[in-house]
């Protein structure tokens, strides 16, 4: 919690430097890596169904230029989810369905070349809820508390100053929410900042 003070605290200092400061919203999706779990022990599985997940995001941001440079920090609530087959002991596979529903706040410094911009910066990412455990196993549930930090980095361009399109890769800074959980006698970690790839769509004013 202590980075994510620092980052609003930046932002806030450097607001008064900037000569020209845009509000806008945005929408868009993300395209994930789903999480594995390095979990086998005999007849104790837990398996992916896919590769891959989309999800959503919406927000705010502000836009703050100044001599074709900017600082873009944004807000925005996002949500994405993963299934997997769970095959615990005789019992036969149950399909269950995880959602992460999280707080994201990157804070973007980026280059204007006319309609273009690059960006990249650090992002923040708060846990809202408790995703469901795929294991009933109180350690299982402690991996997903707490705050990581990742990067954001990409592309834009912007249409009569008003519409705005973004490109990122989105990558990790820190590692799984929470302790390595231990299931019987095995011990894995989960990476909780998966490669993610987002697309935006945003309004300014």
């Amino acid at each position: 919690m202590k980075k994510l003070f620092v980052i609003i605290l930046v932002v806030l200092i450097a607001i008064p430097v900037f000569s020209q400061i845009k509000f806008g919203i945005k929408a868009g999706i993300g395209t994930t890596t789903v999480p594995t779990y390095n979990f086998d022990t005999g007849a104790n599985t837990i398996d992916a169904l896919k590769t891959a997940s989309y999800g959503f995001h919406g927000g705010v941001f502000l836009r703050l230029s100044l001599l074709g440079i900017y600082l873009q920090p944004e807000v925005l609530l996002a949500t994405n989810s993963y299934e997997y087959n769970v095959k615990m002991g005789t019992n036969p596979a149950v399909l269950t369905k995880q959602t992460f529903n999280k707080l994201d706040i990157p804070v973007l410094l980026g280059l204007k070349l006319g309609p273009l911009r690059i960006n990249a910066g650090p992002v923040a990412t708060l846990q809202i809820g408790t995703p469901k455990a795929l294991i009933d196993d109180p350690d299982f549930k402690e991996m997903y508390k707490g705050a990581t930090f990742g990067y954001q980095a990409g592309a834009g361009f912007d249409l009569f100053k008003t519409l705005t399109f973004d490109v990122r890769y989105e990558g990790s800074l820190s590692g799984e929410f929470g302790d390595a959980a231990t299931i019987g006698s095995q011990t894995f970690k989960l990476d909780s900042r998966q490669p993610t790839v987002l697309f935006s769509l945003g309004l300014m004013f």
